[in-house]
């Protein structure tokens, strides 16, 4: 069990962590995504080719904490676009596809492009090319090869949702939407007076410390954030910023004890749910976290 923080400890805490990323935090985010930028820009192959750089994840989101070191940079090829169905035959990549942009042809050149700028780069990864931190130069950085997907939806803004496919070495695909998340995420944090965003940065770092502490397993930063998504507006907006944090736990906790609770929670790009196949993480671990972060943070039972 991991140590129990008195009330003047967590409001410390609290205050601390309120705080969103410095200028610092900009800066290493803004450093990262140009050298990306760059390397693409550089290499050969992909000239003409309708690409896209960009941030993802924690750091754009501004939840990113002290804990959260690799920086996220997608690499996204536009043309071909990947979707499935039926739709994959009328618009998508078919499955009979003979230009030169394969899955391999993608993560060959992304890689070569990144050697060629950056010098070593790890290739061990599932999902992401890793290239390491050099002090006072540049972040380390995860950069993930992807393609553009879209699923069209007659009830979705111009009858599609764009989103983005890694296509992992161990042949599974990885589809996400960081930009539904993006957006989504700035409008909870406008209509919460930016409490979403402070909750979830407090409950990343309860995370870490019990971590640290052996009291839970790790867990990716970006559970916190889907966790706290599913916190109504009006829990998050009750109370000063310690009420609101104690809520947003004990509703959190609500949601994921009840009776098909768990299924009725969404990722913050409201397009896959929280709980499922292919999810890193299980209500188990949701469960495990709440009740730790409960404790740890002093709140009574």
């Amino acid at each position: 069990m991991a140590r129990r923080l008195s009330v003047t400890q967590r409001i410390a805490l609290i205050n601390k962590w309120r705080n969103p990323p410095g200028p610092s935090e900009r800066l290493r985010l803004e450093r990262a995504e140009r050298m990306v930028k760059e390397a693409v820009n550089a290499h050969g192959p992909f000239q003409g080719l309708d690409i896209t750089v960009a941030a993802k994840g924690s750091y754009p989101n501004k939840t990113n904490v002290r804990g959260d070191s690799d920086v996220d940079i997608m690499v996204k090829l536009n043309d071909p676009f990947h979707t499935d169905g039926m739709a994959e035959w009328w618009f998508g990549q078919p499955a009979g596809y003979r230009g030169p942009w394969t899955k391999a042809k993608l993560r060959e050149e992304v890689h070569a492009a990144l050697t060629d700028y950056f010098g070593w780069v790890g290739a061990d990864h599932n999902l992401a090319f890793y290239v390491p931190e050099v002090a006072g130069s540049r972040p380390s950085i995860d950069v993930v090869p992807c393609f553009k997907w879209v699923k069209y939806d007659f009830a979705a803004p111009g009858g599609e949702y764009v989103g983005s496919v890694v296509y992992g070495r161990n042949g599974k695909k990885v589809i996400n939407w960081p930009e539904l998340q993006l957006t989504n995420g700035r409008t909870k944090n406008t209509n919460t007076n930016l409490r979403y965003k402070f909750v979830v940065r407090v409950l990343k770092n309860v995370e870490n410390d019990l971590a640290a502490e052996g009291v839970i397993k790790a867990l990716p930063s970006y559970f916190s954030e889907c966790l706290i998504y599913n916190v109504p507006d009006h829990v998050l907006l009750a109370g000063d910023f310690d009420d609101a944090v104690r809520a947003s736990l004990q509703e959190v906790y609500r949601q994921i004890t009840s009776f098909f609770g768990p299924q009725r929670m969404w990722e913050p790009n409201g397009m896959k749910k929280v709980f499922g196949e292919g999810q890193k993480w299980s209500e188990k671990d949701a469960r495990e976290l709440i009740e730790g972060a409960w404790h740890y943070l002093g709140y009574e039972d």
